[in-house]
């Protein structure tokens, strides 16, 4: 049987910024990905937006995360020639019933201590966006895009460069503890196409959506401290023609999502999304990524309040994603949650549950932070 330090599960992009903080600190570390290539499901179906943090309870892991993330990866960005796109963001208040609302985004947002962030009024938002309709709007600066497919392959480039190694269509079969608290580490059979059975002293769960059902295959870990997995699906349509909107443009958030958002893509393309639609699932495989065309009822009625000078017939079917939640609908949002020793009592397993949005703009800073959860565990 191998002997690793650490193996992590998972090669989406918070797997990947994981895998490569073990390699960097040393530990012969390998990178599990059921499918053929890294960042397939949900790091391939987002909005790659750079998050500034405003949303996030004041104190909550991904409040702090974010912001932290935010500032590293566009450092990141800058020092390993991955493009980003610092369009800014305007949140906007589509007429006077929101002003409160948007002031209380403001008030959490300062609480978070994120950076470049202010409350201009609907003229100043209409000088920056003319076709813009809204009665005030926040400004965030620090709001961009990312090639998140660039940003993984780095990612990557640097976790093997630093001696690590990824073994594709190798989905964990099971994996159980050795000892009573798992001090002698866990042995692991993988699936695919040879097989192997790996020992390793570190176990981290990013396996995203799949995150729950991989902790049920790890023997002597309790049913209690596996939390139930929901998917809330968000539907993206793409707008034909010229973007007339050079920023992000956000409305005031609803339950589960952002609202109706317009985002451009590293060349200014417009689409808009995503919306909120709660799949009645159990597992990852029952998840139809098609995108329904009649959805596009809702995303008309949306974005005009915002945009009224949105034309019938501009909105195209895109993509999907899911959201990998921990909480059911009508619940307040999760926060990241990194299951670990203290919580489970079995040493060196790490499981990462709701790792949602904003994980792509936090994925340094949770590497990080799990570097000093594991430091601290020892």
């Amino acid at each position: 049987m191998e002997q690793v330090d650490c193996v992590v599960i998972g090669a989406g992009v918070v797997g990947l910024a994981v895998a490569r903080e073990m390699a960097l600190q040393g530990r012969d570390t390998i990178l599990l990905e059921r499918e053929n290539a890294f960042g397939t499901i949900s790091s391939a179906r987002n909005s790659e937006v750079i998050h500034a943090g405003i949303y996030y309870p004041k104190g909550s892991i991904k409040a702090q995360l974010c912001v932290q993330g935010n500032r590293m990866l566009y450092e990141y960005c800058r020092t390993h020639q991955v493009s980003t796109q610092a369009y800014g963001k305007l949140i906007v208040a589509s007429d006077d019933s929101q002003l409160d609302d948007l002031q209380a985004i403001l008030y959490k947002a300062q609480n978070n201590h994120v950076p470049d962030i202010r409350i201009i009024s609907g003229e100043e938002a209409k000088t920056l966006e003319p076709q813009l309709h809204c009665s005030a709007a926040i400004l965030s600066a620090s709001t961009g895009i990312v090639d998140s497919h660039g940003y993984m392959l780095s990612l990557l480039g640097g976790f093997e460069d630093a001696g690590g190694m990824v073994a594709y269509q190798s989905p964990l079969i099971s994996a159980k503890a050795l000892g009573t608290n798992a001090e002698n580490g866990f042995a692991l059979e993988i699936g695919g196409a040879d097989g192997m059975h790996i020992q390793t002293r570190l176990l981290i769960n990013c396996a995203g959506l799949s995150a729950p059902a991989i902790a049920q295959r790890i023997e002597g870990l309790s049913a209690s401290q596996v939390p139930k997995a929901y998917f809330a699906k968000g539907n993206y349509f793409s707008l034909s023609g010229k973007s007339p909107f050079t920023h992000l443009i956000y409305p005031i958030p609803e339950p589960g999502g952002l609202g109706v958002h317009l985002t451009l893509d590293m060349g200014g393309q417009a689409k808009f999304g995503p919306d909120v639609e709660w799949l009645d699932i159990e597992s990852e495989n029952q998840i139809d990524y098609t995108v329904n065309p009649k959805r596009s009822e809702g995303f008309y009625e949306a974005v005009r309040r915002y945009w009224p000078g949105l034309k019938d017939g501009a909105l195209q079917p895109d993509y999907s994603g899911v959201r990998a939640k921990i909480v059911p609908p009508n619940a307040p949002a999760g926060d990241f949650c990194f299951n670990g020793p203290r919580e489970h009592g079995l040493q060196g397993l790490f499981n990462l549950y709701g790792f949602e949005s904003p994980g792509l703009t936090s994925s340094l800073a949770i590497a990080r932070h799990l570097e000093g959860l594991i430091k601290s565990s020892l």
